[in-house]
């Protein structure tokens, strides 16, 4: 087992946990998540990707820190929690997307900022959407962003503001990798 499949088990786990922990069935958890009960078994299994998107919106509906999800540790500031280059808590969804949160060790933020990195590939393109806003600012490469069913490409440099409940998806273009910080509101 790859470290990202281990790390995906792990936030599996915790999901499961919470749940069992609320006393709710896999039914009850995707009405409240506003998503199938097939698709809370799946992620509860581990053996599929657990979208970052879903991840947030259990934080939201349970009031919890998207952060312990990931890690499984509690954040515990509350004044200011400082992220170095390169050591926020990384969660590497597949291996087309990888996320480093910014503000992992803040007590339930207001904000999920994250320093998203999105490798090219040959997949289709996946869509998801989320509960509330979200802002995206491109820090390196050129990426393709469709939101309900319109393509944008963006640059470095480049920034936009949506509705993240519209279904949206990314794609890295010219065969590199591209950087950009997305906060989730």
């Amino acid at each position: 087992m790859t470290a990202t499949n281990e790390q995906i088990k792990q936030i599996a786990d915790r999901l499961k946990g919470l749940r069992e922990s609320l006393d709710l069935s896999p039914e009850e958890m995707g009405e409240r998540c506003r998503r199938p009960a097939e698709d809370i078994f799946l992620y509860e299994t581990g053996v599929t990707d657990i979208p970052m998107s879903f991840l947030f919106d259990v934080a939201q509906e349970f009031m919890i820190d998207t952060s312990t999800l990931i890690s499984g540790d509690e954040p515990r500031m509350n004044a200011y929690f400082l992220t170095r280059k390169g050591q926020g808590i990384a969660v590497e969804r597949s291996k087309a997307y990888k996320y480093q949160s910014l503000a992992g060790g803040y007590k339930l933020p207001k904000a999920e900022p994250f320093e998203v990195t999105v490798e090219p590939n040959e997949n289709p393109l996946h869509l998801n959407w989320h509960q509330g806003e979200e802002f995206n600012y491109v820090l390196e490469g050129r990426i393709l962003l469709q939101i309900n069913g319109k393509d944008l490409i963006l640059e470095a440099g480049d920034s936009i503001y949506f509705n993240s409940s519209l279904l949206h998806g990314m794609k890295a273009l010219d065969n590199r990798p591209v950087k950009f910080l997305a906060i989730i509101l």
